[in-house]
């Protein structure tokens, strides 16, 4: 029975994604300074900053379209579990470390779109019947 919720299980997944990273990638954009001089402080180089942007705002909305899922999804995953070695590796600190979990387990979810695309309710599967 719940196999006939999977559109919708699969539109509800990519709308949570996307509510996690275009916020994400907009804060980056109003407090860009701030952002670029964190990722110094890190040790990553602030002129990436417009990747990260174009990563998680781009990407975000790219997934709640359902558009190029699979690609952008991958993208996304690879972003994600790198940002969370750089920036929440840190075993000493416990919040941190859930931070870094978080980012393990987002992973997860975006491999699960690499996996099995977008789903119904998507621009990728609207191009496809095309």
């Amino acid at each position: 029975m719940l196999e006939k919720l999977n559109p919708l299980f699969d539109l509800a997944g990519r709308i949570f994604i996307a509510i996690l990273f275009v916020p994400a990638g907009f804060s980056k954009i109003t407090g860009y300074s701030g952002t670029a001089g964190y990722m110094e402080s890190m040790g990553v180089p602030g002129i990436l900053l417009p990747i990260a942007i174009l990563l998680e705002l781009g990407g975000g909305l790219a997934i709640l379209a359902g558009w190029q899922t699979r690609i952008v999804a991958f993208l996304l995953a690879g972003f994600t579990l790198v940002s969370g070695l750089l920036f929440h590796l840190q075993p000493d600190d416990q919040m941190q470390m859930i931070m870094f979990m978080k980012n393990v387990a987002i992973t997860g979810g975006l491999l699960f779109l690499v996996a099995n695309g977008a789903g119904a309710f998507s621009v990728d599967r609207r191009l496809k019947k095309a």
